[in-house]
């Protein structure tokens, strides 16, 4: 798969987090301790390390994670599952691509699919190739970027569809569960965490079985950003931070936009999370 580009720059954390917080421009320079023109070069994306580090007191970010991602300083490292798990990159509308997955265990071949992306080709290919027996659609929340291609799955592969029950509706044969509901699959165990705040029900999928444990996360969080909120912003951050933050250094983060991560890249390198 081709290098998938970080899904934010330090400006868009720094967008992010003013908007979250609902904090004027005016009352964010006055913070800041910086000029209102400052601040709109820095939310356009130019790059000052003195501004960025005042913007990041300002707004409780971790200002070396702030000005290292404005710096392109880092790229998360690939991890490789090898069988057992694909993820697939769509384009949607013209300027974002999104991420969906399909998860299976080697040995039995049962399979589970989270998201669909924009299209659900490849996905269906490999399928087909690996001749893999699906069991489930799960849903990390249902902003239509990761489930514009449902209706095409669902036509094609009958089996449930699941999402949290504190998320708007799927899809009309969609089923639902609350936090911490446990499903097999095969020899492997997915557990469900609500991760919101981005959406009412935005769900993590923790998967172990797999030779490293794999949280599907949804917009949950991003490598070096998470998914925004204009109401539940600190809800958002909390959650991440109890529900993901928590997990064991190795697992594996599986976003719904950008690269591949591990919490421990994460907790060095996320502005919003970096100790």
């Amino acid at each position: 798969m081709k290098r998938i580009p970080i899904e934010d720059n330090f400006n868009d954390v720094i967008s992010k987090a003013q908007f979250g917080r609902k904090i004027s421009d005016s009352e964010l320079a006055t913070r800041a301790k910086i000029t209102i023109q400052q601040l709109a070069e820095a939310k356009k994306g130019s790059i000052d390390d003195a501004v960025i580090r005042a913007l990041a007191s300002a707004l409780k970010l971790n200002a070396d994670a702030l000005i290292a991602l404005a710096h392109h300083a880092w790229y998360p490292a690939v991890p490789s599952f090898g069988d057992g798990f694909a993820m697939f990159n769509t384009p949607f509308r013209d300027d974002i691509t999104v991420n969906s997955y399909l998860v299976w265990d080697p040995v039995v071949k049962d399979a589970a699919i989270f998201d669909t992306g924009s299209d659900a080709t490849e996905m269906l290919k490999t399928i087909r190739e690996k001749k893999l027996n699906v069991r489930a659609i799960f849903i990390t929340h249902t902003h239509v970027d990761h489930v514009a291609a449902l209706d095409d799955l669902a036509d094609q592969i009958r089996v449930p569809i699941f999402s949290c029950d504190r998320e708007p509706i799927a899809h009309p044969a969609a089923k639902t569960f609350p936090e911490h509901t446990t499903f097999p699959l095969g020899y492997l165990t997915i557990n469900t965490l609500c991760t919101w705040g981005h959406s009412p029900g935005q769900t993590t999928y923790l998967i172990s079985g797999l030779p490293q444990p794999l949280a599907i996360v949804g917009d949950s969080l991003f490598s070096g950003s998470m998914g925004g909120s204009a109401d539940f912003y600190d809800e958002q951050r909390a959650n991440d931070t109890e529900k993901i933050m928590t997990l064991s250094e190795d697992t594996v983060i599986a976003p719904g936009h950008g690269p591949l991560t591990t919490v421990g890249f994460e907790k060095k390198h996320n502005p919003l999370f970096a100790v």
